[in-house]
């Protein structure tokens, strides 16, 4: 039975950074209480006039470039992302038509929020394990700028804007490439973690923009108990499954969303922290975005071969984990 392998990786950050000493300047915090409770840094912001698409399209085209595929051969696209460029049409068709993918691929996009990397790689594998397609690109991308309320101190720190991209093809080696993966929801997220008006539910009104309901909303205490939970627990049921232990594990991919929560899974884990790739110093929470703009920075370190356990938990709540082995050399 055919395998999906990552054959190529890249991603895109725009060049605007935002570090804690100009957030200091436009809401009342500070770089030793940002750095105290998250770990971050800095993050890049998207400053031009343009949605998330622009970051997949950069992405995207690099990995084209980089691995030498011509977009007529790409089949299918899949864009995970909590902030397309409009309700519809989806982001995965603009990026797939600015990429010169029209009439020779299908697109479309994912909600899973942070979660939303692993959703679409595991999709992406069944596409190819079924013999559907042979060519497939999974590509986040996310303007988290967009959705932030920078009058909130305890959420804005977090944020910043990327996109990360992977091209998925078969290959007929059972132990290369995406293994297993679980994944899992717990509809009690709602309260916890909510973009709440503009949707079916609470459509745009004078009230809701007069109300400020048009950022992402977040209660971190109860976000932060269940990501280190769920993670935990994903990741503890995929090594298990396939006889993996912290030692023969090589690398270990949690979702960066705040410092904090990947040193205490990491830790309850039992891993190294040579192990664990970490770059929300630089880059924040890109949301979907985050893991493979993580692994792309790291990839000078990666071997084919080596063991990989990735792990993300979002809105939903939604959260997984996926086994694999690197494919590239």
């Amino acid at each position: 039975m055919l395998n999906a392998k990552i054959s190529g990786i890249a991603s895109y950050v725009p060049d605007y950074v935002l570090d804690n000493e100009e957030l200091s300047r436009i809401v009342e915090t500070s770089d030793e209480w940002i750095t105290t409770r998250v770990g971050i840094k800095e993050r890049r912001i998207l400053k031009e006039n343009a949605g998330s698409s622009l970051l997949g399209i950069k992405a995207v085209s690099q990995l084209l470039t980089d691995t030498g595929t011509k977009p007529e051969e790409v089949e299918l696209l899949i864009c995970p992302t909590s902030n397309p460029d409009y309700r519809f049409p989806s982001t995965a068709s603009i990026i797939a038509h600015n990429c010169g993918m029209d009439h020779t691929c299908y697109a479309y996009d994912i909600q899973g929020a942070c979660a939303g990397f692993l959703v679409g790689l595991y999709s992406a594998n069944a596409y190819i394990k079924a013999g559907l397609y042979k060519k497939v690109i999974v590509v986040s991308a996310e303007k988290m700028s967009s959705m932030t309320n920078y009058e909130d101190r305890t959420t804005c720190p977090l944020f910043g804007d990327g996109a990360g991209a992977m091209l998925l093809e078969p290959t007929d080696d059972p132990n290369e490439g995406i293994i297993d993966g679980v994944f899992h929801i717990n509809g009690v997220g709602l309260e916890h973690l909510v973009y709440k008006a503009g949707g079916s539910a609470i459509p745009t009104s004078q009230q809701t923009l007069d109300s400020r309901m048009h950022f992402l909303y977040q209660e971190g205490p109860a976000v932060y108990k269940h990501a280190v939970i769920d993670m935990l627990t994903s990741s503890q049921d995929v090594m298990q499954r396939n006889g993996l232990t912290p030692d023969t594990i090589d690398w270990f991919v949690p979702h960066q969303a705040n410092l904090r929560i990947i040193e205490a899974v990491g830790s309850r884990l039992g891993i190294d922290p040579a192990k664990v790739l970490v770059n929300i110093q630089h880059r924040g929470n890109t949301s979907a975005a985050t893991i493979p703009i993580c692994i792309d920075e790291y990839r000078d370190r990666l071997h084919k071969g080596d063991k990989m356990v990735l792990t993300a938990f979002g809105a939903g709540f939604t959260w997984g984990a996926i086994y694999l082995t690197w494919s590239l050399g």
